[in-house]
């Protein structure tokens, strides 16, 4: 296939995700091309079609040309903001140019995504041209007087020169079993998940926290797991600061065997799993130093095409740490069903990329499969094919390094509390106080509304969620605001992130704050775990004098890859609407222990919810509540997920031993 070849395919690809994959074998073509092809190019980067327009740009990265690295030069000034960005990541592909140096100084200052892209670039060339960098980066804080942009152009200078502060002794370790390190850098984890709902903390944050313990009980085979998240805890950022979680004192924390939490210091504003790119050189420090401190790490666990991923799989390969990889078509099968339904247009693509990056997290998502030793995939209907399909990896033809995991949960602790709410149980002090607390919400409730049965959604209150497209779908089907009361659990209603305020505010467009309890709309904001289990049991079970039996759980979100919340609500005995594609779809009975349906309708949203109050409260919940429980304790039980990770660690760790091979990210 020669260039012009490969263009056309780009235009005439049946849809975006189509156009990403010939844009990406029009990389391989331009990558091997002689300098004639560096015209069609550049004609092909003023394609109205921003596809076109994108994929052109990288192919003249992929080319590596001086000629190629002058024109992206030239498209930093262009004037549609996402042919600018995309030049900005498409010169690390070429020699140091010295006309972009400056520019691209300027962007660091600014920070952002685009900051990111030219710090990285900036990094890339200094490895063959320290000096060039290094003066221009110099230059750029001499004249810089915002403090703000001064201290990220520090950053940058830091890392250009090694970084500060990262260098940690020969740690000690004991324990003849495996070391398997996790990350999840968006949330602040620690064992109570005291954080849960907050922010990004969300049921990844959850899973990590059961499965790290869960991961110790399989005999010796693992004896230390470390959990790495962000914090941005004052006291962490100051222990960091005063070296008291650094260097030795950091490896002797580290040191025995158990499920180590390392909380690693965050700085800046709070930002989204979509908006925390600028943290790369924080991450990458944070995560290096307790990778360094942590001793033998006989495999890294990632899980999402986010910036800690990023940085953990630089940081293995410069470690020779073999990496594992949840492979998620994250953001693909949004991407893919915002285009089906309409929502997202291919000439829109430029606009919704520079704001969600879609392009760069599918090639880094793709560039860290390549990198892993071994893929992990949720269950799915036709988990191969549909992965093939989003994400363009052929799994079917690798299956000796793909494994089908389902995710976890605690079983028998969720078990106990539901028989606590029931009265089964003398309740525990958690359960007894966290039924206090759901009293107190519902109190805000009209004396005419008090006693309904709840509706719940557990969750981050991100648009992906859906949580202000339930709140719509339930006012504004009166059959469904009569019949029960809708608690949403979760975010941090006093001190919200920019996306958390953006979804409340489109819940208020809903119903205003003053109308919503009134209405039957309570907004509970984030709850421990704990909490929020218990509140589940009340809602199936119901509470003398608080709320009715025969509630229901509602998982509106736009996509769920598996959905921990909903297997806790199935536990619990809750009917369950769900989305009719993803992981779901694999465990509930359509009609039996809940409903699918496609949550990205608000119309088939309320249709499914309804039928799903009409399923609660019919003959035959000893029966659901049982056939519920069964999928998860044969299927989704934390520690049979724990003991197929368990197989999986220890082949690539025993792979590593034998090759110590490592190879690294190129994304």
């Amino acid at each position: 296939m020669d260039v012009r070849a490969a263009l056309t395919d780009v235009r005439s690809s049946a849809t975006i995700l189509d156009g990403m994959r010939a844009g990406e074998r029009l990389e391989d073509v331009a990558r091997s091309a002689g300098p004639e092809v560096v015209d069609h190019l550049v004609v092909a980067t003023t394609d109205p079609d921003p596809i076109t327009a994108i994929a052109a740009v990288h192919a003249l990265g992929a080319h590596g040309s001086a000629t190629a690295g002058a024109h992206l030069v030239s498209l930093l000034g262009d004037e549609r903001a996402h042919v600018a960005e995309h030049a900005i990541d498409a010169l690390s592909g070429v020699v140091a140019q010295a006309a972009a140096l400056e520019r691209l100084v300027r962007h660091c200052a600014e920070g952002g995504f685009p900051g990111m892209l030219a710090a990285r670039t900036l990094e890339r060339w200094a490895a063959a041209s320290p000096d060039a960098v290094e003066h221009a980066v110099t230059v750029g804080l001499a004249s810089q007087g915002d403090p703000a942009a001064r201290a990220r152009l520090v950053e940058v200078a830091d890392d250009l020169r090694g970084g500060v502060g990262e260098a940690t002794p020969p740690p000690t370790r004991g324990g003849p079993g495996l070391t398997v390190a996790q990350l999840y850098l968006h949330g602040d984890l620690d064992g109570s998940l005291r954080h849960s709902g907050q922010g990004e903390t969300g049921g990844v944050a959850t899973l990590l926290v059961h499965l790290g313990d869960a991961l110790l009980h399989h005999g010796a085979r693992v004896d230390r797991v470390i959990t790495i998240s962000g914090s941005r805890d004052a006291a962490v950022a100051d222990a960091w600061g005063a070296g008291a979680t650094t260097g030795r004192a950091l490896s002797q924390s580290l040191a025995g065997s158990g499920h180590h939490y390392a909380r690693i210091p965050l700085t800046g504003p709070a930002a989204s799993v979509s908006t925390a790119w600028p943290l790369r050189i924080q991450a990458r420090r944070g995560i290096r130093a307790v990778l360094r401190a942590a001793g033998r790490v006989d495999v890294i666990h990632l899980r999402m095409a986010d910036v800690g991923s990023l940085v953990a799989a630089e940081v293995a390969a410069d470690m020779g740490i073999p990496v594992v990889l949840t492979l998620a078509p994250d953001p693909q099968a949004l991407l893919a069903a915002r285009e089906a339904d309409g929502s997202l247009i291919r000439g829109d693509f430029g606009d919704a990329d520079r704001v969600e990056h879609l392009w760069f997290r599918d090639r880094l998502l793709r560039a860290l499969a390549d990198q892993a030793e071994h893929l992990v995939l949720f269950p799915r209907p036709d988990v191969e094919r549909s992965i093939e399909r989003l994400v363009g990896i052929d799994v079917a033809a690798q299956r000796q390094r793909v494994s089908v995991v389902g995710e976890g949960i605690d079983l028998a602790a969720l078990e106990r509390v539901a028989r606590e709410v029931s009265g089964d149980a003398p309740r525990s002090p958690d359960t007894a106080s966290a039924l206090e607390e759901l009293t107190a919400v519902l109190d805000q409730l009209p004396p005419h509304r008090r006693g309904l049965p709840l509706a719940v959604s557990v969750g981050r209150l991100s648009p992906v969620k859906g949580m202000a497209t339930l709140a719509s779908a339930w006012l504004t089907e009166p059959s469904l605001r009569e019949r029960c009361n809708l608690v949403i659990v979760g975010g941090d209603l006093d001190d919200p992130t920019p996306e958390e305020a953006g979804e409340i505010a489109r819940i208020r467009q809903v119903v205003p704050t003053d109308d919503a309890a009134g209405e039957g709309l309570l907004l509970a904001g984030h709850r421990p775990n704990a909490t929020t289990t218990a509140w589940l049991a009340a809602a199936h079970r119901g509470v003398a004098g608080v709320c009715a039996p025969d509630g229901v759980y509602v998982c509106a979100s736009l996509k769920e890859e598996f959905g921990i919340a909903i297997l806790e609500a199935m536990t619990m005995g809750l009917v369950v609407v769900a989305p009719n594609s993803g992981g779901p779809a694999t465990y509930i009975e359509d009609g039996v222990t809940g409903v699918l349906t496609d949550t990205t309708d608000p119309r088939r949203l309320a249709d499914a919810f309804g039928r799903a109050l009409e399923l609660a409260s019919s003959p035959g919940e000893a029966l659901r509540t049982r056939r519920s429980r069964a999928v998860v304790r044969e299927r989704f039980g934390i520690d049979t997920m724990a003991s197929s990770l368990v197989e999986v660690y220890a082949a690539v760790a025993a792979r590593q031993a034998a090759t110590s091979l490592p190879r690294a990210i190129t994304s």
